[in-house]
């Protein structure tokens, strides 16, 4: 008899769970599930399945997180600058020796100019409360550095929606499904809210009929059932002309309107400006188009009129995100589960402003200037007096996505400048640096995360330990403030006692953080915010958080702001509409760069799987347009104006209507031979509103490359 030897059993693979949160610039905020080995090595990232709004899924971005953390690329050590500016030649040191360059560069600053010469740069690399709001604030706030205005994205928006209804209190996306109407404004959810998606497709199962208003045909207005395609930054005068048409037929909610707006007849006066056939003129539009889509809106509830930031950045931005708030007022929209407006939930939420910030402590000095982070290359050139003699560069990529970049990148050119950047990769920006350090990933770093398009809070768990010698944006800072000499315990304190800091000063005039506490926001991961079923409806009660109490169509504030006070559409500074209609080769056609799918502003820009599923960077350009210069599917093309010029693919195609051009961004400019991208031609010229970005308000010449 004979002895059989079984084989061992294989060892399974003992995985720990993680809970984190999705750190970008995305409404959609997603839940996340990590998986860590033995070895301490995250293996896979996805959705959770149990969050309202993530549902087990994550957008094309993110699902390939890990190859954004391992990427072979990372930066892992400190480095300082060996070769020429911009050339990207560094050599490794330690912390030590480059905290202790950092501060001493800065001491000498401080002493010959004054602290305002620092300027720290940063926006949405993470929208994380402390490695994002605290650090943009506190250790800043003890040096006495210039402050930034942070405007790059959706000032002009927000600002507007707060002028006209007092909040940014958008309803979950989960209320879709509620809705007979679903009006999308020059906002493109199926890639930068992809989680609002499989909302408004129930909705459409149910009956509901989605109409895109885009001069570009989105992914989400491919799934539409009416696509509307008016000339880029005229949608005010199409906003007016519905409201002239509702009047005129007797479509308004007049009853609503007594009861629960202010200055309607100031916004009438305007509407009356605006028929349809002078409508028609300025959109490109039909007539009829214009007719049949007011009749729609109108007799249509509950209609709901999504909005985001993308239809702000011209320089009639604000105006225009006034006058598309005021139309679910002039129907009776508001208040109504499934109608509405459904821009930003941000205000459902407010951090107490005085703790995250310590500007009221003794220790800080008196607020200094507040430079605009749109003019960066105007303030390094030559526009800020005193200059600004060294830059502080995290949570960004300005060489890459902010406008007017060649005169950013002159100005990093400075020698007289000392830069400084803290990052994840040798981005465009990072190759201008004197010091680069290292920054950790979203699994490497505690925080906590606010939403703006759904109402959950959550809780980021670090899963894995941070790479190399990496450092998170507030270690950073309080590196730096101990190496500067400041004692206060604010500064020294580690995130998570920042976190429940913050949540016990918040807590007091946040009835929605009502029993959510440290304790299970660190167990739990993702707690919905505390709201009454009424709340889920925002302004369900007719009551509005403006001076009134009322939807203002006609605005005390704005005027005490220098804004018209009334909603009205006046043309771009560079400005071709419908009624400008030229068949010469050299005439200028506005270029739109909206965002792309693969990539959140310039994060991904360097990863491979993204490059390729984006492809390259085209120019979607009309086949009318096309053929007048000569040009085809696949021909380099050059696109230029007086800020500069940059080159990209022709892809002619109708999904971009006659004389409108189309880019996505942000590609990086360190990939392309003429290292350059769109944002060489934009405008830092600032919107109507807030010192808001006017990126798509940008006329270029199109010209064919033999």
């Amino acid at each position: 008899m004979s002895l059989q030897m079984s084989a061992p059993a294989k060892k399974e693979r003992q995985l720990r769970v993680v809970y984190g949160s999705c750190p970008h610039d995305c409404p959609d905020c997603c839940a996340l599930e990590i998986k860590v080995d033995e070895d301490g090595r995250a293996v896979s990232v996805r959705g959770r399945a149990d969050h309202q709004v993530t549902r087990g899924w994550l957008c094309a971005k993110v699902n390939h997180y890990l190859e954004r953390v391992y990427h072979p690329e990372r930066l892992l050590y400190p480095m300082r600058r060996v070769g020429p500016k911009g050339s990207g030649k560094f050599e490794r040191i330690s912390w030590d020796e480059a905290v202790a360059e950092i501060t001493t560069r800065w001491r000498d600053i401080i002493a010959q100019h004054g602290a305002q010469c620092i300027l720290p740069y940063s926006y949405a690399g993470t929208l994380g409360l402390v490695q994002g709001a605290v650090t943009d604030t506190r250790f800043w706030n003890r040096l006495g550095a210039c402050r930034l205005e942070r405007a790059i994205c959706g000032h002009a928006a927000e600002e507007a929606v707060l002028l006209t209804v007092g909040g940014r209190l958008a309803p979950s996306p989960e209320m879709l499904v509620q809705s007979k109407l679903i009006l999308i404004w020059g906002s493109n959810p199926a890639s930068t809210a992809p989680h609002v998606m499989p909302f408004l497709r129930q909705a459409q199962r149910q009956g509901a009929r989605v109409i895109v208003i885009d001069p570009i045909r989105t992914l989400t207005a491919r799934s539409a059932d009416q696509h509307i395609q008016p000339f880029p930054g005229t949608d005010a005068a199409l906003a007016l002309a519905l409201v002239n048409v509702m009047v005129t037929e007797g479509l308004h909610n007049a009853h609503w309107i007594a009861e629960h707006t202010q200055g309607w007849e100031h916004l009438l006066e305007r509407a009356m400006q605006f028929p349809p056939a002078r409508a028609a003129q300025i959109t490109g539009l039909a007539p009829e188009t214009i007719i049949d889509l007011a009749r729609t809106y109108a007799t249509t509830s509950p209609a709901m009129l999504r909005v985001s930031d993308g239809i702000n950045r011209h320089t009639n931005g604000g105006q225009t995100v006034r006058m598309l708030a005021c139309l679910p007022a002039v129907t009776g929209q508001y208040g109504r589960p499934g109608g509405g407006l459904m821009y930003s939930t941000s205000d459902w939420l407010s951090w107490d402003k005085e703790t995250m910030a310590r500007s009221y402590d003794p220790a800080c000095p008196p607020p200094p200037r507040t430079l605009n982070m749109n003019r960066l290359g105007a303030i390094l050139t030559g526009e800020a007096d005193p200059p600004i003699y060294s830059l502080y560069v995290y949570n960004a990529n300005p060489a890459a996505s902010t406008p007017n970049s060649g005169k950013i990148a002159e100005g990093l050119m400075r020698e007289d400048l000392f830069t400084v950047v803290h990052e994840l990769f040798e981005t465009d920006t990072a190759r201008f640096a004197d010091i680069v350090l290292p920054a950790t990933s979203q699994l490497e770093q505690v925080d906590i995360h606010k939403p703006y398009g759904h109402l959950s809070l959550q809780y980021n768990t670090p899963a894995i330990a941070p790479l190399g010698e990496a450092r998170s944006n507030w270690n950073v800072m309080r590196t730096l403030a101990a190496a500067m000499g400041f004692t206060e315990q604010w500064l020294q304190d580690d995130a998570d006692t920042v976190i429940r800091e913050m949540l016990e000063a918040s807590r007091p005039a946040n009835p929605s953080l009502t029993g959510i506490t440290f304790a299970r926001l660190q167990a739990e991961g993702s707690i919905p915010f505390t709201l009454s079923e009424s709340q889920r409806t925002p302004f369900a009660d007719g009551n509005f958080p403006t001076p009134s109490g009322k939807v203002e169509f006609y605005s005390e504030r704005a005027a005490e702001k220098g804004y018209d006070p009334v909603p009205d559409w006046v043309p771009e500074v560079e400005a071709r509409d419908g009624r400008d209609v030229s068949t010469t080769v050299d005439e200028k056609l506005p270029l739109l760069c909206p965002a792309s799918h693969h990539f959140i502003s310039s994060t991904f820009g360097n990863v491979e799987s993204m490059i390729t599923k984006q492809g390259e960077p085209t120019l979607s350009i009309h086949p009318q347009d096309a053929e007048r210069r000569g040009i085809r599917s696949g021909q380099l093309v050059r696109v230029s104006n007086e800020r500069g010029w940059c080159r990209l693919v022709a892809r002619v195609t109708e999904e971009v209507r006659p004389g409108v051009l189309a880019t996505t961004s942000v590609w990086w400019p360190k990939f392309s031979p003429d290292q350059r991208n769109v944002n060489w031609t934009t405008s830092d010229r600032l919107a109507d509103f807030n010192g808001g970005s006017t990126f798509y308000t940008n006329l270029v010449v199109l010209e064919a490359i033999n």
